[in-house]
């Protein structure tokens, strides 16, 4: 099968307090979160690029995960790989060390910095000026992996990003037993496959994913008489509640907010100890319009 070229941008990351991996990327090709990102919690994360070899990222998960370090893992994959001169490919292991490689054959401009707990790499890119905005961007921002990630593919897309233009992106995070029921380590998995302003679309996906699965430390209100006369009101407005308008803490109240929980598919928000997330009695407010 022919090999194809995936000239894009990327940063690996790791958070040490969350023990949390992470690949965001961005690039001028169809679905680039099918080939570029891959991560593995307590082991590491790997971005594969260029005139991309999968293996890359699958065997090169094993290395790391059998002791090797970012750069040992990265000379081992050349071994044996006649192309590795149109390769490009960044590591982060699990203790946060990181390593880049970008072969000669890439296209210009082709390049990439690695520093404690991140690496980013580009091919095809307006000018180095990318690289260093991600680099810049991922170390000066305080806030959660995925975050950082996202808007570190932001700056390095305003500093000139990929020289053919955008196509597609994608945000892998992976953490221990963090998938949705805590099944895998798959945290965070979104992709835009095919859009004009596919990192704009990311973002917006994220701040959609901490809506639906967001930190359990989101801001919490009291269910007091005036906040349940409040969402009685709403889930009224809704057509998930036929009682009436009242402070009462009542069973057909506690059923319909149960039901709108499950409705929106907020399971993973869902509270019952007498309080309701801020984000989603905005959410409420926003439906009932």
């Amino acid at each position: 099968m022919k090999e194809r070229r995936v000239n894009t941008f990327s940063i690996v990351g790791y958070d040490p307090k969350k023990k949390e991996w992470g690949v965001a990327v961005q690039s001028k090709f169809l679905a680039v979160g099918a080939v570029v990102p891959w991560a593995k919690a307590n082991v590491g994360a790997i971005a594969t690029q260029s005139l991309a070899n999968l293996d890359y990222g699958e065997e090169g998960l094993t290395l790391l995960k059998k002791g090797f370090s970012p750069k040992e893992v990265i000379d081992k994959l050349r071994q044996d790989d006649e192309n590795d001169q149109s390769r490009q490919v960044g590591i982060v292991d699990a203790d946060g060390n990181s390593a880049s490689f970008t072969g000669d054959d890439c296209y210009d401009w082709a390049g990439g910095i690695s520093g404690e707990n991140f690496t980013c790499q580009g091919n095809i890119l307006v000018g180095e000026a990318t690289v260093k905005a991600m680099a810049e961007t991922f170390k000066n921002t305080k806030d959660d992996l995925a975050t950082r990630l996202v808007l570190a593919l932001k700056a390095g897309q305003k500093a000139g990003g990929d020289k053919r233009g955008r196509q597609s992106a994608a945000l892998l995070v992976v953490r221990e037993n963090a998938s949705y029921g805590g099944y895998n380590d798959k945290y965070i998995d979104l992709r835009v496959d095919d859009h004009e302003t596919p990192i704009e679309k990311l973002h917006d996906l994220l701040k959609t994913f901490y809506l639906y699965f967001g930190d359990k430390k989101a801001e919490k209100i009291e269910l007091t008489e005036n906040i349940i006369k409040k969402v009685k009101k709403l889930l009224k407005d809704i057509d998930l509640f036929e009682g009436k308008v009242n402070p009462d803490y009542n069973d057909s109240f506690k059923k319909a907010l149960e039901v709108f929980y499950h409705q929106e598919n907020f399971e993973e928000r869902e509270r019952k100890e007498g309080f309701i997330d801020q984000d989603i009695l905005n959410y409420m407010e926003n439906k009932a319009k």
